[in-house]
């Protein structure tokens, strides 16, 4: 079930260009759904394998709120954790910037309760889970992610305390592995890769959402944008430059990497000396939700026409990129 779907308001975006949508991966306790969806215009002109017009793929995450009930049953305070683990209505508002730039999408349906698209597959507490821990995984936390709470599977949250009302069963957490997060990582890297065969170069632009940082007046007022390329290593300097330089034209303040550079979905698709290029765009809740932050606001319209502008702006300079790499090879 979809816990916490948005209201179908009067005003709602007009509705976007026919789109081919590709389903992928199957959600674990609701098989007819697919953990993830791939939209690609059908265009014409120069365009890759998948119909992008563009080099640059948008993907998002950690906005899926397709519940199956297995799922909710699990979880002790089930409404409250799956607001506070979703990045709120990400995928509305992407769908918007798809809409107004063209860009192919890939959206998680899967929610990040089930798993966490941005870990690695052994940033695991496997102390979660029931029976023999796999080949080579130690029972304890394996990375920084998931002694805090908020691994492959988040466990804990602050203020919340634990997840789930007791322990994993061993088969759900290979299901929720195998149907969920290694086909949305290879259909990621698929698409990545045609785009970059077709231009020479492809960027990913791997969307989230962020609590406020802070008060957004005054001198050291919050930021309403953070870029994310893991200090350098997922995206060249001159594309985060180029971004930081878009939100500042268009009167956003922008913080780079911190506090968030970036994980597990930049370290494995981010590979800049082939080509391909990962940055993580972290968006204020305030800036496109309502007051409550639960509903969309007045502002998403705003924050998208923003956020398509900086996907058109970096797809130039990409396509500028490929076209002089193809002159400096003839």
């Amino acid at each position: 079930m979809a816990l916490t779907d948005p209201p179908q308001d009067d005003d709602s975006p007009p509705a976007a260009p026919a789109r081919r949508t590709v389903p992928g991966g199957v959600l674990p306790g609701a098989e007819s759904s697919p953990a993830f969806v791939l939209n690609a215009g059908p265009q014409a002109g120069r365009a890759s394998a998948h119909g992008a017009m563009l080099p640059v793929l948008i993907a998002v995450p950690h906005a899926g709120r397709t519940y199956p009930d297995a799922l909710l049953r699990q979880m002790r305070h089930p409404h409250e954790a799956c607001l506070r683990l979703e990045d709120r209505l990400a995928d509305v508002l992407a769908q918007e910037v798809a809409r107004l730039s063209g860009a192919p999408l890939l959206i998680a349906q899967a929610p990040r309760a089930m798993i966490d698209l941005n870990r690695a597959p052994d940033d695991m507490d496997w102390a979660m889970v029931s029976g023999p821990v796999p080949a080579g995984a130690m029972r304890h936390a394996a990375g920084r992610r998931a002694r805090s709470g908020l691994g492959l599977v988040p466990r804990r949250l602050q203020g919340l305390g634990e997840i789930w009302r007791g322990q994993l069963a061993q088969e759900d957490m290979t299901a929720r592995l195998e149907l969920v997060h290694r086909p949305y990582h290879l259909t990621l890297a698929r698409v990545l890769e045609d785009l970059r065969d077709a231009w020479g170069a492809a960027l990913l632009i791997d969307l989230h959402s962020m609590p406020p940082l802070g008060p957004k007046t005054g001198a050291d007022a919050a930021a309403d944008f953070v870029i994310g390329d893991r200090y350098g290593a997922a995206c060249s300097a001159d594309l985060s430059l180029a971004a930081a330089d878009h939100f500042a034209a268009h009167g956003h303040r922008a913080a780079h990497n911190r506090p968030y550079a970036g994980s597990y979905v930049l370290d494995r698709h981010g590979a800049p000396q082939r080509g391909l290029h990962a940055m993580q765009i972290e968006v204020c809740r305030t800036t496109y939700l309502d007051p409550a932050m639960r509903h969309t606001g007045d502002g998403l319209t705003g924050i998208a026409k923003v956020l398509a502008g900086l996907v058109r702006r970096l797809a130039d300079e990409l396509a500028a990129r490929g076209t002089l790499r193809a002159l400096a090879a003839e």
